[in-house]
């Protein structure tokens, strides 16, 4: 994957996705001795960054398999962006979601009428159910990260963010299956070599941070972390291969320094963002001194989150006060 597949990734969804604003946040740069740029993918059409990487793999598909439909595995916001896309464009579409993903994720899918099948995160392994039910109906697999195209469409986040604020010191991304950092990290890297870029898991989902140490990809056991969007036990085949080259270093984070997160971008900016999509900034605001006097560039990859759920986790870190505005937030 090269920085023109990105770039044709962006002529190729132009107008079909939202240009998320850039954000700066005056209080949070003051906390930290930093000037951070938050890029809002919760901002993004369904809430989050995926639609990015699937529509540009949805439009790169052959009319004729477009037409017979597509299958597609996620966490949750991934699915969301499929059947979006599949509404949009009357394609046929099956999601294969975790029985146990968040009902605000699963209800969207539902609404937008693509047919859903669950599984058991524990016991099952989805990417089988998936090949098995693309082999059974004929339907294209769309993939949420491993895939050269998905990851490109995803690396637009940074295409954008870049081309507002130049050269950054530092680009801080979540990784999860390793697409959004692996499309960042190639645009990054292509136009400013000498930036930093930086990747944060959940402690408890450090698929990629073990791999990298070990050298080859590892299997870990099911994560049980809040970052729902960030459960895998392995990184895509594709997605590592790429990431091993370009970031520079994996940080992790607890469920604590997440939640302190989601916390400070509400407290400062009134953005409701998801566990998952404030893993980032937990990076950042876990190890603040290593920020001081840095220009950051920092995803904020979602926020598909239940108005009380996301109360009830950030309390702890913003007062009961701050908590009770959330809107939505039950009394």
């Amino acid at each position: 994957m090269r920085i023109d597949d990105v770039r044709h990734a962006a002529d190729q969804i132009a107008g079909r996705v939202v240009r998320t604003p850039v954000l700066r946040l005056p209080e949070l740069d003051a906390r930290l001795g930093a000037t951070l740029h938050l890029k809002a993918e919760l901002h993004q059409l369904t809430g989050a960054f995926k639609i990015r990487g699937a529509l540009n793999k949805l439009l790169s598909l052959a009319p004729e398999a477009r037409s017979r439909g597509v299958v597609a595995a996620s966490s949750g916001n991934h699915g969301q962006a499929v059947a979006l896309l599949a509404q949009m464009l009357t394609v046929p579409a099956v999601l294969v979601l975790p029985q146990d993903a968040p009902a605000v994720k699963l209800e969207a899918v539902a609404r937008r009428g693509a047919r859903i099948v669950t599984y058991d995160p524990v016991r099952d392994d989805r990417d089988a159910i998936t090949a098995r039910i693309a082999a059974e109906a004929g339907l294209a697999v769309l993939p949420s990260s491993d895939d050269p195209v998905v990851a490109a469409g995803h690396g637009t986040v940074a295409l954008e963010l870049l081309a507002e604020t130049g050269r950054l010191d530092r680009l801080v991304v979540p990784v999860g299956g390793g697409g959004l950092a692996a499309g960042c990290a190639t645009v990054a890297k292509a136009l400013y070599p000498g930036i930093e870029v930086v990747g944060v898991e959940p402690a408890d989902g450090d698929d990629t941070a073990r791999s990298l140490r070990a050298g080859h990809r590892v299997h870990v056991p099911a994560p049980t972390t809040l970052a729902d969007g960030l459960r895998h036990q392995s990184p895509g085949r594709f997605t590592f291969e790429v990431n091993r080259k370009l970031v520079d270093r994996i940080e992790t984070v607890s469920d604590d320094e997440i939640a302190a997160a989601m916390g400070a971008l509400w407290t400062h900016g009134r953005l409701m963002a998801e566990p998952t999509g404030a893993v980032a900034l937990a990076g950042v605001l876990a190890r603040r001194p290593d920020a001081r006097g840095l220009r950051v560039g920092v995803v904020v990859s979602g926020g598909n989150v239940d108005s009380e759920v996301f109360r009830r986790i950030v309390a702890p870190h913003v007062g009961e006060q701050e908590a009770w505005a959330v809107p939505g937030a039950l009394r």
